[in-house]
């Protein structure tokens, strides 16, 4: 499983390089959305990954943000289609 989730946090680092295209090189805003939410993803299952002493409050807040930002980059995709 400790390669499953390895492999999981490699797609989740390409999901957010690929926010980061979107954003820079086609224009779009809600690709730095996309990003965000994607690094905070990886961030988060990284710091579980490596049992690193980060606080319980801390993953939460940035678990919250990434779900806040994800909400808003799907508004805006759906508002452009």
């Amino acid at each position: 499983m400790e390669l499953l989730h390895s492999f999981s946090i490699l797609l989740e680092a390409a999901a957010a390089v690929f926010g980061l295209l979107i954003a820079l090189q086609k224009k779009k805003k809600y690709g730095w959305g996309i990003a965000f939410t994607f690094a905070v993803y990886v961030f988060y299952d990284t710091a579980r990954f490596v049992s690193a002493d980060v606080s319980q409050d801390m993953m939460y807040a940035a678990f919250f943000a990434a779900t806040i930002s994800i909400l808003w980059t799907v508004y805006a995709i759906y508002k452009e289609i």
